[in-house]
């Protein structure tokens, strides 16, 4: 993935992973739009995914997760005063 000035990815994927999604995306654009594109025009809009639009996803995520783990020790916290002997 080429290195465009701005703000940096928050994810990365291994160089087998930027393989599989540029090919993937390139299945994609020709198969939707009927475009024949190159790894490196591939590789650009998967940079742009990368630096725009993944953060919200990740974002998302962190908030599930919190969300889940506050459920969970809300839980855990109840069964604990449950065992507390009087």
């Amino acid at each position: 993935m080429s290195k465009a000035k701005g703000k940096p990815p928050i994810l990365s994927l291994t160089p087998e992973q930027e393989r599989e999604a540029i090919s993937t995306l390139k299945r994609f654009v020709e198969a939707r739009f009927e475009l024949q594109l190159g790894s490196f025009e591939v590789a650009e809009i998967l940079e742009l995914f990368t630096r725009e639009i993944a953060p919200h996803y990740y974002n998302r995520a962190i908030f599930d997760v919190q969300t889940v783990l506050r459920d969970r020790f809300d839980s855990i916290e109840s069964d604990l005063w449950a065992l507390e002997k009087s």
